[in-house]
């Protein structure tokens, strides 16, 4: 569903980047993590990653692969650029509830302990990345070593959020699979 993720248990949730300049006006390039792409404008003031500053939108287009977006008091291509790479928060609450036992924001499923399907300890989701061909759980093991895999029912067959827990089953032609064998 909905959201870039944050750290798990944090009332935070990030909803979108902005990326470079664009113009001469204040405008900047923005890419959002909502399921709804214009989304991140319908939440009201954006709060920044280290909480120094809450902007608000005053207008967006949609362009390509990003939103061109103006932000008040943001009114010259300086002051644009030092916003470069900031990511933008809004307070979990202010996220709808989910209504589906198989939608889950991403932000819920970071922190979750990876466990295989006999409990054994498998590792920590640290992170939900998406290039494009899905969801894709970043699990960092014991040994440091990260392993990246396919967010679906085969490879992911049962998410407890009420005991902090998420089953995976990699495929046991992987090294990872050996790994906590």
């Amino acid at each position: 569903m909905a959201a870039r993720p944050t750290s798990g248990r944090e009332s935070r949730v990030c909803v979108a980047q902005i990326g470079a300049a664009h113009g001469l006006k204040g405008e900047v390039r923005l890419w959002s993590f909502t399921q709804e792409p214009s989304g991140f404008a319908a939440y009201g003031s954006l709060e920044t990653e280290d909480g120094s500053r809450i902007l608000d939108v005053e207008n967006a287009r949609f362009a390509k692969d990003h939103f061109v977006a103006k932000f008040r008091s943001i009114d010259d291509r300086n002051a644009a650029e030092a916003l470069r790479n900031v990511k933008l928060f809004i307070a979990r609450e202010r996220l709808p509830a989910v209504e589906e036992d198989d939608t889950f924001y991403h932000a819920d499923l970071i922190g979750l302990s990876a466990v295989t399907p006999d409990q054994s300890v498998f590792g920590e989701v640290i992170a939900v990345q998406n290039f494009g061909a899905g969801d894709i759980l970043e699990i960092k093991r014991a040994d440091g070593s990260v392993l990246m895999l396919p967010f679906t029912d085969v490879a992911v067959p049962q998410i407890d959020l009420a005991r902090g827990t998420i089953v995976v089953d990699p495929p046991q032609d992987s090294p990872e699979s050996e790994a906590g064998a």
